[in-house]
């Protein structure tokens, strides 16, 4: 079992930065793939971002990629989720999602465990 707790969520002006957090616990953090996704109102959850277990490689989605950084600390079972210039349809819930395996997967049904995630509000 995998506790996932994200931080750092809020309500700021379009243009700016804001940093999550997603702090694990439970079984060894480094055995997982890390993905953050989010929830609009009204939308079905989507993939943003998603790490290996090394931090080594990542994937973005296309309409955060260029903006959004995603990192891990190992020795901090943390997940980050850096994002630059934001923009209101950057709204959302976000997420982050534990996921066994080699390989990093953008598919939501992949991800074993999840936090309850925070909310981003971005004002124009």
């Amino acid at each position: 079992q995998v506790h996932l707790v994200e931080s750092g969520g809020g309500l700021v002006q379009a243009g700016v930065s804001l940093s999550l957090s997603c702090a694990a616990s439970g079984r060894t953090f480094s055995r997982f793939i890390m993905g953050w996704f989010r929830q609009a109102p009204g939308k079905e959850r989507e993939f943003v971002a998603a790490i290996d277990r090394l931090g080594e490689s990542t994937v973005y989605a296309d309409s955060v990629k260029g903006r959004f950084t995603v990192s891990r600390d190992n020795a901090k079972n943390t997940v980050y989720l850096q994002m630059n210039s934001l923009k209101p349809e950057d709204t959302a819930v976000y997420y982050c999602a534990a996921g066994s395996g080699a390989r990093i997967r953008v598919g939501q049904t992949w991800y074993e465990y999840w936090g309850q995630g925070t909310q981003v509000t971005v004002s124009s």
